[in-house]
């Protein structure tokens, strides 16, 4: 986990706020198959990896993080 970590501190901010906005659309679509087969583990691990990106670019904003 920690070297996930120190990667995506090294990925600028436009390709963190990318990154968002692929979770984003893959939460959408798991939640849709929720319905029909067993993707809760796979919805809390992209919700998990949500709040670290957001955590991250928050941050940066705040001038926190490099």
């Amino acid at each position: 986990m920690k070297a996930k970590l120190d990667q995506v501190r090294q990925q600028s901010s436009e390709e963190l706020v990318k990154r968002i906005a692929e979770i984003k659309e893959s939460l959408f679509r798991l939640n849709f198959k929720k319905a029909l087969t067993d993707t809760v583990k796979r919805i809390r691990v992209e919700k998990k990896e949500l709040a670290r990106l957001k955590t991250l670019l928050r941050g940066r904003a705040l001038g926190l993080e490099k």
